[in-house]
């Protein structure tokens, strides 16, 4: 049985689990405290500090994410010296960060920006670090650019890549001022063992690390009358549309999908369907003949068992985390 402690925050007594984080405690009192390196997918970081705390008898400011609850402690979520210290806080990690809002892909959906306003942010007491330092874009990669300008060191990519995905491409690198987020020996994504996952782009804060989309150039084959252009969709696209559009989860919105397409500009909307079942019946088949081969022929160097994935970031992965496995795998691009 969990043991339950009593805390008092913000004036308000609540019973939390032993053990529990501050973070913890406030989200079952129905406190908003602020965070941008921690993360509920992730370890406990306490890098940024945005959701330090003022705890009874501490002089000074602890992290939530990173302390645990005590029998009997009182916490103060929102008073003026823990405001004073997120708000000064926030524009030291905004004097490191290229602010061009306006620009950035991730501008109306970034933590940061959504912090700067919550906590208006209107002038800027400190010297702004970003324009004065030579910063290079990684766009060698063909699934995400990263930008170190526009980096809070919060190390969350880092965390994913070696906790989630068990893959370890990002690093943090050197110390002090010029600590960064960097891959092996500062080579290209696109040269490292990054898989192309698109976790750490999930879990970035910022517009350090997107995804590079090719927009524009559908939008110049669009308007190329000398081309036909041809759309294909994969099965679970019609749901995930209807999903993001508010239908009931599991609705098909193929019909209203192909429309959207040909209003679009699109010559012809083509379907994975068909392809995709041959797919499963030629693995089906390449099942059959290596069971064969073990229970008829006893041949002992037939892989079992099999995989497959149409996913290039599985395929990827197998390739450099686990290329012995290599023959246990069909490919399939369905």
């Amino acid at each position: 049985m969990t043991t339950k402690i009593k805390i008092i925050i913000n004036e308000k007594q609540i019973e939390i689990a032993e053990g529990s984080s501050i973070v913890d405690a406030a989200v079952c009192a129905g406190v908003i405290i602020p965070t941008l390196c921690f993360h509920k997918d992730l370890c406990v970081a306490g890098n940024c500090r945005v959701c330090v705390v003022e705890i009874a008898g501490q002089k000074r400011l602890s992290a939530a994410c990173a302390t645990p609850c005590e029998e009997g402690m009182e916490i103060l979520t929102n008073s003026l010296k823990v405001r004073n210290a997120r708000k000064q806080i926030i524009e030291l990690l905004l004097s490191e960060h290229n602010a061009d809002c306006t620009l950035c892909y991730k501008n109306g959906n970034c933590e940061l920006q959504k912090l700067a306003s919550d906590y208006k942010i209107m002038t800027q007491d400190f010297i702004q670090l970003a324009p004065l330092r030579k910063y290079q874009i990684d766009h060698y990669s063909p699934s995400m650019i990263k930008d170190d300008s526009k980096c809070i060191r919060c190390q969350r990519c880092v965390r994913t890549c070696a906790e989630i995905q068990g893959v370890s491409a990002l690093t943090a690198a050197y110390k002090g001022d010029r600590m960064k987020i960097a891959t092996f020996f500062e080579k290209p994504m696109n040269d490292v063992v990054c898989t192309n996952c698109g976790q750490c782009i999930n879990h970035c804060p910022t517009g350090a690390l997107v995804e590079r989309n090719y927009i524009e150039e559908v939008w110049d084959a669009l308007a190329n009358k000398d081309k036909f252009v041809i759309v294909q969709t994969a099965p679970a696209v019609r749901v995930g549309l209807g999903e993001e559009l508010g239908f009931e989860p599991g609705t098909r919105v193929t019909g209203k999908m192909v429309a959207a397409l040909k209003r679009l500009g699109f010559d012809a909307v083509m379907d994975t369907d068909f392809s995709a079942d041959l797919t499963i019946m030629e693995e089906g088949s390449e099942l059959l003949m290596r069971l064969k081969k073990v229970l008829v022929d006893h041949d002992p160097n037939v892989k079992l068992p099999l995989a497959t994935s149409c996913s290039p970031a599985w395929i990827k992965y197998i390739e450099h985390m686990y290329p012995d496995y290599l023959d246990h795998n069909v490919w399939s691009f369905s």
